[in-house]
């Protein structure tokens, strides 16, 4: 079978099956000349980097249902968009999401730009992600590859290079698929086989549309594909978490630096976290006491176990880091998953939640 006609049967089966999904036009509505949304479809790429739809979709719905569209994010503050974004991860894309929005009003007359080239000029929008704006909200002939369409290319072509070395081999097999009609279904149609069927691990072969043609399984590999790399292990980093509340049930808090891990995001004042037992000063002069247990938490690139010590500060204290926040005004869904743990270990109550 020639590249074009796997891109039909593709279609043919996405038409039938594609994901019912709150940033898409389904394929039935495109057909009725209904146009994606560029705003939506960018927002739901940069939250859906590295992580999972079933992650993304409740925060898409909150973020779309307070900032309808680019030029209401723009406006937003900073403190309220991050705090929306809490417990989704990778904080880096927040703070891009705002520089992103601020540049389309301020540099495009709030219009997204329509082609892959213009819209890699915007803040946090990397080549995956300019090529998925491109080809979804403007049809644009771009090549979209993502972790599914790696794999059901891998898969398809029989690649055996482990990943990430065999990253142009399978963006140039993808870009054979790409066609020049309805190239935006192609690509979602594309994510949505390697999600529902080509999936990672016991992949559903007998009912894949491409099942004739696929090379992979042919060969007996289709589940042994994409190869990978081994990954080196770890590495293990300690901390110390200070959760100091007055006596008023203001809780002592830090909004942590803009750049690095959880950057601008609210959270406990602590050590640094190093790979030896931390050694530091509290933030504010109390009777701090150790909590039992522990706090672990793993980012990309290493594991951390974090100590707790709690205090109840007199009225009136200044602490020598960190700010106090009202009660009334502290909720624990405003912090990164890592601070919430935190909280929930030390069981400290809230007055709004």
């Amino acid at each position: 079978m020639r590249d074009d006609r796997i891109g039909a049967a593709l279609l043919e089966w996405y038409d039938t099956h594609a994901r019912i999904l709150p940033w898409r036009v389904g394929p039935g509505d495109r057909a009725r000349g209904v146009r994606p949304d560029p705003y939506r479809v960018w927002l739901s790429e940069i939250m859906l980097q590295q992580t999972t739809v079933a992650a993304v979709r409740d925060y898409f719905q909150r973020f779309t249902a307070r900032w309808p569209d680019v030029a209401a994010l723009a406006s937003a503050a900073d403190e309220d968009v991050m705090a929306e974004w809490a417990g989704l991860g990778y904080y880096a894309r927040a703070r891009n999401l705002l520089k992103c929005a601020r540049a389309v009003v301020a540099d495009h007359g709030g219009q997204f730009p329509a082609t892959r080239d213009a819209l890699l000029t915007l803040p946090g929008v990397g080549p995956y992600t300019a090529a998925a704006i491109a080809s979804i909200a403007f049809d644009e002939v771009a090549t979209v590859v993502d972790g599914n369409v790696e794999r059901v290319t891998a898969r398809l072509f029989a690649v055996e290079t482990p990943l990430p070395a065999a990253k142009p081999e399978l963006t140039a097999l993808a870009a054979r698929l790409t066609p020049v009609k309805r190239p935006g279904d192609h690509a979602q149609a594309m994510m949505d086989l390697g999600a529902t069927i080509c999936t990672p691990r016991n992949p559903a072969c007998g009912i894949c549309p491409l099942l004739a043609v696929c090379k992979g399984f042919a060969a007996g590999l289709a589940a042994d594909l994409p190869r990978k790399t081994p990954k080196a292990a770890k590495p293990t980093r300690y901390g110390i978490a200070y959760l100091g509340r007055r006596e008023d049930g203001a809780m002592l808090l830090e909004r942590r630096p803009e750049k690095g891990l959880l950057g601008g995001m609210l959270g406990w004042p602590g050590t640094e976290w190093t790979g030896a037992e931390p050694v530091a000063a509290p933030p504010a002069k109390g009777d701090w006491r150790p909590v039992p247990g522990e706090v672990r938490h793993t980012f990309t690139h290493f594991h951390l176990i974090l100590r707790l010590e709690t205090a109840l500060l007199p009225n009136g204290i200044n602490p020598e880091r960190g700010f106090f926040l009202p009660g009334t005004e502290f909720r624990p869904g405003d912090l990164p998953t890592v601070m919430r743990k935190v909280h929930d270990l030390a069981s400290l109550p809230s007055t709004k939640d």
